[in-house]
């Protein structure tokens, strides 16, 4: 069982400010069956331009919680800033597990941001990557518990790298998983990652889980995945992320009527 550490932050999540400027960028996740953005995804970038690679670079145990807690409510804010009122879409936050102490006391300042700028919180997911070192397996297994039952979308990303691939979903099941990019790139050409997504999506058939495509750069590439059975995508393709925008449906060729037109003539290049 996980070890519960106290932390004033939980209490009160303004206790601990984190002081490095960022923002976040947002990039749409496409469903291709249902010809429609499902959500987007927010990243973090600084505030001058800064790659989300500096920003991290900054977070130390220190200030780990508060910026946990920060990149939260700031796409909270912005997506019900920027969004129109009529939209369904999804937000997709990445959580760091270590600085998540007890689910129930770190939500709140995420709950109350929802509740400030009238967001569902069924239209949050919370994803988490692979390749976060995890201290103890059994406290990110109680967070994915807790979140579901609080009516959040989980997700695991860069799903076949990092440190646990198959041996963490045999413990806990989040709702979604995120093909890591190495898996897809020129999978039209390759039958080996063919034979290991089709492998994938079979696996994720019985145990009733969403698989996302991510990082897809070329017509190429979403065709093949479509065709293993794909719909969720997300990449370049379709869209690069905009630093405090969300860009529409028109604005996504694949959905705006480009796909069978890129079909037709083979198109291989990306979407800039």
């Amino acid at each position: 069982m996980a070890k519960k550490r106290g932390c004033k932050g939980c209490l009160n999540a303004d206790a601990d400010a984190f002081d490095i400027p960022f923002t976040m960028a947002f990039q749409p996740i496409v469903d291709l069956t249902k010809g429609r953005i499902w959500g987007y995804e927010a990243l973090v970038r600084g505030k001058k331009g800064q790659t989300a690679r500096d920003v991290l670079a900054q977070v130390n145990d220190k200030n780990r919680y508060a910026f946990d807690q920060a990149c939260r409510v700031t796409a909270i804010e912005l997506a019900g800033a920027l969004l129109p009122p009529s939209s369904r879409a999804m937000l997709s936050i990445n959580f760091l597990p270590n600085a998540v102490y007890e689910p129930k006391a770190c939500i709140r300042a995420t709950l109350a941001a929802a509740a400030r700028m009238k967001l569902s919180p069924r239209r949050l997911m919370f994803e988490f990557t692979e390749h976060e070192h995890m201290t103890d397996a059994s406290h990110v297994q109680n967070i994915v518990a807790e979140y579901k039952k609080m009516g959040f979308t989980t997700a695991v990303d860069d799903f076949g790298a990092g440190f646990s691939g198959l041996g963490l979903l045999a413990r806990f099941q989040t709702d979604i998983i995120k093909l890591d990019m190495e898996l897809i790139r020129n999978i039209d050409s390759c039958a080996s990652r063919q034979a290991i997504v089709s492998g994938i999506m079979a696996m994720s058939k019985l145990m009733k889980l969403k698989v996302l495509a991510e990082g897809v750069e070329t017509y190429e590439e979403a065709s093949a995945l479509k065709s293993a059975g794909i719909s969720l995508f997300q990449g370049y393709y379709f869209a690069r992320p905009q630093v405090e925008a969300f860009v529409s449906e028109a604005d996504v060729p694949a959905i705006a009527g480009a796909w069978q037109v890129a079909k037709r003539r083979g198109g291989r290049k990306a979407v800039a």
